[in-house]
């Protein structure tokens, strides 16, 4: 397996556990996390519309992890 297939299936692998997160701040830690690492993996490619892609993702992520002060869900 190469470093970049090994890159794609961790990304692969967080994104996949971004579907058991219930705590909303947690769950855009991991969509950014996996979007970076989809990133890093879009560039070993040099695929831009994988870079962009999460660049969005992570972006968005992170701005709503902000917007809510990184707060839990209260129920």
């Amino acid at each position: 397996m190469s470093v970049a297939d090994g890159i794609g299936w961790a990304a692969t692998a967080l994104f996949a556990a971004s579907y058991l997160v219930r705590d909303p701040r947690r769950l855009r830690l991991v969509q950014a996390g996996a979007a970076l690492v989809w990133i890093a993996y879009g560039v070993l490619l040099g695929a831009a519309p994988v870079i962009g892609a999460n660049a969005a993702v992570a972006s968005i992520a992170l701005l709503s992890l902000r917007r809510t002060g990184g707060q839990k869900e209260t129920k």
